[in-house]
């Protein structure tokens, strides 16, 4: 069954790769790999990066109670704990040197949000109250220091003084807001909520579906706008494949975990038009295009794209019961099984490939924003919805 396939390529391949990225002289993860699959031990270690394997760490551990998961998810969180924490100012460094030293001290709200959702996970995983303890000073740090009368700010400098986006903005435009940040801040707040349910962060998760809902998604074109100025006009005719079946089933998740039914209604059908658009524009029967620009649709097939598909489009399913969904499901993942999952001994997933599947030579197999995130969470997603059905 095709289940059984996405928990093998867990257990037997995205796991044990990740293992061995395991730096045990100066800590965490190695940062680097690539495509030719030569690892620089020297190269910068992301902190987004960090955050992301000890999350993935964590949860691995949730599932299959391997104690070599745990031990990685509590070294990820060492390292955390002791080199990407300001212990000055606050908050989260951009990255660290090979050594643990920092090296981009750029403090952006996107990464203390995936530091918040690591330490979730490890709370989860451990019971060590420091790690929640740490996620609410993060939490507190955002509403303090990272938003404005519209919502979310992103970039700063290692003190908190605003900063110029680079980070998060691509496609030639500088974005003073953007769609991804604003939906990793609610994944995050969405974790911390469920282990803690305050009503600080239930308050916040409400803000951020009300500006998803006013600001960023767009009824008429029935999809979100990506980059904004400050006020959350949007800046570029961008669609954004992935990030839409993405916010469809994240979203979907902070509803269940909120219980509001007057929410519920209000957000829901947004959920149900994302996947149904996404299906219909972007899904080729067995793999999902990467974006749409300008009216011009960028046909690589990215990892991450890949992914998000498969969870996206099994949690319409299970919410709409149309079986267009769970058939695009089974095919994303044979796309993925037959194409994305690089083969080759020592390797994981490969970055990019054609719409035929043809691996694009010259990504990194690992470097500060490809890691076991999207696709580890896309096995246990899939393991704990469909594994018992």
């Amino acid at each position: 069954m095709w289940i059984d396939e996405i928990k093998s390529e867990l257990t037997d391949h995205i796991l044990p790769f990740w293992m061995k990225l395991k730096d045990e002289k100066y800590g965490g993860f190695y940062g680097y790999m690539n495509y030719g699959l030569q690892k620089d031990e020297t190269a910068e270690k992301g902190c987004i990066l960090n955050s992301r394997i000890t999350w993935f760490f964590a949860n691995a551990y949730l599932r299959t109670r391997q104690p070599e998961a745990l031990e990685c998810a509590m070294h990820g969180y060492r390292y955390l704990r002791e080199h990407c924490v300001d212990a000055v100012y606050g908050g989260v460094y951009w990255s660290t040197d090979a050594y643990g030293n920092p090296l981009d001290t750029t403090k952006h709200t996107y990464n203390q949000a995936f530091a918040i959702y690591a330490l979730c996970a490890y709370y989860e995983a451990t019971e060590d109250e420091d790690a929640l303890l740490l996620a609410m000073d993060l939490f507190r740090l955002i509403e303090a220091r990272c938003t404005d009368d519209y919502g979310y700010l992103e970039a700063f400098t290692r003190s908190f003084e605003p900063e110029s986006n680079e980070k998060l903005s691509e496609n030639g435009v500088m974005a003073d807001k953007t769609m991804n940040t604003l939906l990793h801040v609610l994944e995050a707040y969405t974790q911390l909520y469920k282990l803690t349910e305050n009503q600080g962060v239930y308050d916040c998760l409400v803000r951020i579906l009300d500006i998803l809902e006013h600001y960023v998604y767009n009824r008429e074109k029935c999809r979100q706008e990506v980059f904004f100025d400050r006020e959350y006009h949007s800046i570029l005719d961008l669609h954004s494949y992935g990030h839409d079946i993405e916010t469809a089933w994240l979203v979907d998740r902070t509803l269940d975990i909120l219980q509001d039914d007057a929410l519920t209604e209000r957000i829901a059908p947004i959920t149900k038009t994302l996947a149904y658009q996404i299906l219909q524009v972007a899904f080729d029967g067995h793999s999902l295009a990467n974006e749409c620009e300008r009216g011009v649709v960028n046909t690589h097939r990215i990892w991450w794209v890949q992914a998000e598909a498969v969870v996206g489009f099994v949690n319409a399913w299970q919410r709409t019961g149309d079986e267009a969904f769970i058939t695009a499901a089974k095919a994303q993942w044979e796309f993925i099984r037959d194409n994305v999952s690089d083969k080759r001994k020592d390797s994981e997933w490969f970055w990019e490939v054609e719409q035929d599947g043809t691996p694009i030579e010259g990504r990194p197999i690992v470097e500060p924003w490809k890691c076991p995130y999207h696709n580890g969470r896309m096995c246990f997603e899939i393991m704990d919805r469909l594994e018992n059905r």
